[in-house]
């Protein structure tokens, strides 16, 4: 079963929050998920473009008060059978 994490980047600028999104997805490969707190506009714009260059899903963008919240799927490449 994979696993859930949370990136508290409220009150970073852009690019932050996408650079720790990216560190935390590459270093963590048994991820499914990640939501992403943000309070930077540019993050509206910055988290769709890096799901969508890197095979990922945004799931969903919520407003959370002071900030939004991004959920991300985070899509492995499937191993073929055998090649493990």
């Amino acid at each position: 079963m994979g696993d859930e994490s949370v990136v508290d980047a409220r009150g970073e600028r852009c690019p932050l929050p996408v650079i720790r999104l990216a560190r935390l997805v590459r270093d963590r490969p048994d991820l499914t998920a990640v939501t992403v707190l943000a309070t930077d506009p540019a993050a509206a714009h910055d988290v769709p473009a890096w799901c969508r260059m890197r095979g990922h899903r945004l799931v969903a963008a919520r407003a959370e008060g002071d900030h939004t919240a991004y959920v991300v799927e985070v899509v492995r490449p499937s191993t073929p059978e055998g090649a493990r």
